[in-house]
């Protein structure tokens, strides 16, 4: 492309701006480093991507928008050089203009090119960059295309390079669906609802004085809709694992890294934040970074569970460079490579108690509130089975282990058996209970004396005298001496205790040995570190318990029964499915009153459909009453774990469907399903086509969306919702949005479930969004032909599909695969909008 002298020429050229709103702008200073990203529906809905070089915006037009996926390369087609007013424009370009159509702010912040790059490198090409963007952050790459002959505008590819703000699930457009600006959906800038804040007309210092009117505006709506209380939630007692020899087995338990560091709970209430210790000492003050990182993410009221670390020289975390860190004092992160957070666990959200519900249902909350989230805060990963080859690569590494946690188990303060830790070392906690002079010149001691409580009494271990720096040890003499004693505070042996100096026993150490000797002392022991987190009458043997077994153990009657004679599957492979999908399941199916499609003697012959407790079920499966229209009550059933699947599954059950709210808050719903019904034989690819347009219509609102195939014709389209309305504006606003839909598309779409309406075209099932009404569940098999399963797909992936069913129970294995590029599939914080 051809640049012209002067840079804005073009941009000049291409506008009427006694039409537009757009700023007409000059040249500016050539020293910033901004960049935004404009969501533009013009002709085609496109991302504008725009960096400041040389006082101008450079642009590129990004027709899929920008993803987090490394592996997309998206293409970005470079136009006209924009002004830098341009940057906060926000508002519609009339129609017959250039660019007609909305524009949004969609993301804004600072870049800066690699080390050893520059925005020179555009002239070759190529550019290296990061962005510290509200949204897009990270390392980036654009990379010019080779032109065909008489083509005239430049393409480019921009990609994500795989780093910590990589996603493989790539859905930042998707979830990303308002203004960082003004807080505004497409829908309401298009309308121009904000009309106390209008930007129409506004220039120079008035436009930039009705932009800062509209940031206030915005942060202001944003305080004001923190839901129930705005203060940190309090601190609760954290889960504790218990050690084991051996890696659990089995789909129903997930595995994540064991981090070498500080055990942490996150309090936080959008800029307030709190840190404390396992033992509930605030500790906030020692990390003011971490805390401002947490604090910019602007998060609803939450309590975190998580792991503080300081990564070593050889990248591993490292309790060691945790506590080099921590003993420099206040601020100290910062002048080294920087602590870092990484959540494993969300225990309340917006004052909803998150603890009764199953692990993998609170990881899929906690990567749904932390997706916006960048170093220093990460989502700790897990893997789903396979606990085994994660144990080994981690001891490869010479890391610490792996923690093991029931994936259906809900969260239990002190230490369980639903989380498990496997070592590849020995390391524990023991009491200093003294030190043993040293003759050596500069060497303050020569090792010092460790003891564990046994019951009541403490109990000698034996000693320690490698792992100290130098520093270290001038620092521990200096702890210890205030401390110091006349006599010993435990039996030691003669031998041990000749040349000892006692002290109180207060200080934990962390230690690390080969193994305890016959006598009980440890041999080959290294210090690591003082847990100052830790008190010493809490020190006590960790001994391995037996490694749990796998976890569900339902008997299954009459297992060789066909109840799929088409297919000859059998009901022992249908229970097969579901042990092993449990996990993607329960965060949909736990705790929520459901509806079971039995059909005990196989799908060919009498099903029904069951939602309330006749008593035969067992212990496993669980009853809520809830009012009925005619002021009584009744028990409905409700699971919690895999057991309870597979307790239904061995009375029968095929399909589980669900109501769109929880069982310990019904009258509160938080899923909307619209479920496209299409008319028999009609093409699947309206069907995809009509689901992408409720997915745009539905973006215009500020609301995100899922798409799940049914397993049967259609396409559900999930809408996930923050508790706080009722059922009565639950349906009024899924009744409104379907009529919407339908009188603007009549030849697509009916809101009414009449056949004879229907022919020809997609029926939005709405009514499923009524109290008492249930859908069926992500990974729920259906009582069809084949044994087809539902199931959670990208929305940038239903293009690939050509029916509504290409998954059956024999897929379980490409499911749990399929699984960890749909992370937070289904979750969102947003709640419903004034339409």
């Amino acid at each position: 492309m051809t640049r012209a002298k002067d840079p804005l020429a073009t941009y000049n050229a291409k506008r009427d701006f006694r039409r537009t709103r757009e700023p007409k702008g000059a040249v500016g200073k050539k020293s910033g480093n901004s960049f935004v990203v404009q969501k533009h529906a013009a002709t085609r809905l496109h991302w504008d991507f725009r960096l400041e070089i040389d006082g101008v915006l450079k642009s590129w037009a990004v027709t899929k928008g920008p993803s987090l996926d490394p592996a997309d390369k998206r293409l970005a087609v470079r136009t006209e050089d924009h002004p830098l007013d341009y940057g906060d424009f926000e508002g519609v370009i009339p129609k017959g203009e250039y660019g007609g159509g909305t524009v949004m702010l969609w993301d804004r912040g600072n870049w800066e090119a690699v080390p050893g790059k520059s925005a020179k490198d555009l002239d070759e090409g190529h550019l290296h960059f990061i962005l510290h963007g509200e949204r897009m952050k990270g390392e980036w790459l654009l990379v010019r295309m080779k032109g065909r002959p008489g083509e005239k505008r430049e393409n480019w590819l921009l990609r994500k390079i795989d780093d910590d703000a990589a996603d493989p699930s790539g859905s930042l457009v998707d979830q990303a669906l308002t203004s960082v600006l003004t807080g505004r959906s497409m829908a309401q800038i298009a309308a121009d609802k904000q009309a106390s804040h209008s930007l129409s007309g506004a220039r120079s210092d008035d436009f930039a004085k009705s932009m800062q009117s509209a940031r206030d505006h915005n942060a202001d709506v944003r305080r004001k809709n923190r839901r129930k209380s705005a203060q940190p939630p309090a601190f609760v007692d954290p889960q504790l694992a218990t050690l084991v020899d051996d890696v659990p087995t089995g789909n129903d338990w997930l595995h994540e890294i064991k981090f070498d560091g500080y055990r942490a709970m996150i309090s936080v209430a959008g800029d307030k934040v709190r840190v404390f210790t396992r033992n509930g000492l605030d500790w906030t003050e020692k990390f003011p970074a971490l805390v401002g990182s947490l604090a910019a993410l602007d998060l609803p009221p939450a309590l975190i569970d998580g792991e503080i670390v300081a990564f070593g020289p050889d990248g591993n975390p490292s309790f060691s460079a945790l506590q080099t860190v921590l003993k420099r004092g206040h601020g100290a992160e910062r002048e080294d490579a920087p602590l870092n957070l990484f959540a494993f666990d969300l225990l309340s959200l917006d004052g909803m108690d998150l603890r009764p519900l199953s692990t993998i249902e609170r990881k899929e909350r906690l990567e749904a509130l932390l997706r916006d989230a960048a170093p220093p805060v990460h989502v700790a990963d897990h893997v789903i089975g396979a606990g085994e080859k994660l144990y080994r690569s981690m001891c490869d590494a010479h890391q610490e282990g792996i923690i093991a946690k029931r994936a259906d188990a809900p969260y239990r303060s002190g230490r369980t058996r639903a989380w498990v830790k496997v070592k590849c070392t020995r390391r524990q906690e023991f009491v200093i209970v003294g030190w043993v002079r040293s003759s050596a010149k500069g060497r303050p001691f020569r090792s010092l004396l460790l003891a564990q409580k046994e019951g009541r009494t403490l109990i000698y271990k034996g000693k320690v005298g490698t792992g100290f720096g130098a520093d270290a040890m001038g620092d521990l003499a200096e702890t210890m001496a205030p401390l110091a004693v006349d006599k010993p505070p435990l039996d030691v042996p003669k031998g041990d205790a000749r040349g000892a100096c006692w002290i109180k026993p207060t200080l934990v150490a962390e230690i690390a040995f080969a193994e305890f000797t016959g006598e009980g002392r440890v041999r080959h022991a290294s210090f690591l570190g003082l847990r100052a987190d830790k008190k010493a009458k809490d020190v006590t043997p960790e001994k391995p318990a037996r490694t749990p077994k796998a976890h569900i153990d339902v008997k299954i009657s009459s297992a060789d029964r066909v109840i799929f004679p088409d297919s000859g599957q059998t009901k022992g492979e249908l229970a097969d499915y579901y042990a092993r999908v449990a996990p993607l399941m329960l965060p949909f199916a736990a705790n929520r009153p459901i509806s079971l499609v039995r059909c005990p003697q196989g799908r060919a012959r009498k099903c029904f459909f069951q939602k309330h407790d006749s008593g035969a079920f067992g212990k496993a499966v669980h009853q809520v009453p809830i009012a009925e229209k005619d002021g009584g009550t009744e028990d409905y059933l409700f699971v919690e774990d895999a057991e309870g699947l597979l307790t239904c599954v061995q009375m029968g059950t095929i399909e589980f469907h669900a109501w769109g709210s929880r069982a310990d808050a019904v009258e509160q719903p938080d899923r909307m399903i619209f479920d496209l019904d299409p008319d028999e034989g009609m093409d699947f690819g309206r069907v995809r086509d009509a689901a992408q347009h409720i997915r745009g219509a539905l973006e215009d609102l500020g609301l995100a969306s899922f798409a799940m195939l049914s397993g049967g014709k259609g396409v559900h389209v999930v809408v996930p919702l923050t508790p706080g309305h009722d059922w009565t504006a639950h349906k009024d606003f899924s009744s409104r949005f379907a009529q919407a839909l339908s009188t603007a598309n009549p030849d697509t779409f009916v809101a009414t479930m009449s056949k004879a309406k229907r022919k020809n075209r997609i029926f939005i099932d709405w009514l499923r969004n009524q109290r008492g009404s249930t859908a069926v569940l992500p990974f729920s098999a259906r009582a069809r032909a084949g044994a087809p399963v539902a199931v959670p797909i990208a929305w940038d992936e239903l293009d690939r599909f050509k029916d509504a069913h290409p998954f059956d129970i024999g897929d379980a294995d490409q499911l749990l695969k399929r699984a960890k590029h749909l992370k937070g599939w289904g979750f969102a914080a947003q709640s419903l909008p004034d339409i």
